[in-house]
């Protein structure tokens, strides 16, 4: 594969239900996080952060984003990550691939601690977006400059 050697994705989990692509975005980047088996709170914040400033979710209501993470989180609850992953994954558009791969990037090294999971799940998300391997490695480059600051 490429980025790193582990894959947490082998799962043959059934998607259930489309997402939007606003909720596909939000679903990857909850997987990350919960990719090591731990989701903080400050974690969770933090997602609510990045979002407030991205264009593709200008247009909803802090009660809309609220009941999409209550949704998503739920489904991360109740089924399995496989299965967030996979409706995720069957709901996002190619335009937010890349970003949706930065954003998970992202969220794995602001702890600057990168566990095998971490690792695993990264690789497998790089290439079940069909995202080149040069391509996320050049995103996995750029996202560790600012969290090798410090």
């Amino acid at each position: 594969m490429g980025l790193f050697d582990k894959n947490v994705l082998d799962s043959q989990s059934q998607v259930k239900d489309l997402l939007s692509p606003a909720e596909a975005v939000v679903a990857i980047i909850l997987a990350a996080i919960a990719s090591d088996g731990y989701m903080s709170q400050e974690e969770v914040h933090r997602v609510s952060a990045i979002l407030s400033r991205m264009k593709l979710f200008q247009p909803y209501a802090n009660d809309e984003i609220l009941g999409m993470f209550d949704k998503l989180l739920n489904m991360l609850r109740t089924e399995d990550i496989d299965s967030l992953f996979r409706a995720a994954q069957a709901s996002l558009p190619e335009n937010l691939k890349e970003p949706a791969f930065a954003l998970a990037t992202d969220m794995v090294l602001a702890d600057g601690v990168v566990t095998r999971e971490e690792q695993g799940f990264l690789n497998d998300l790089y290439y079940c977006l069909g995202i080149a391997s040069d391509v996320a490695n050049q995103i996995v480059q750029v996202m560790l400059i600012p969290h090798s600051a410090g």
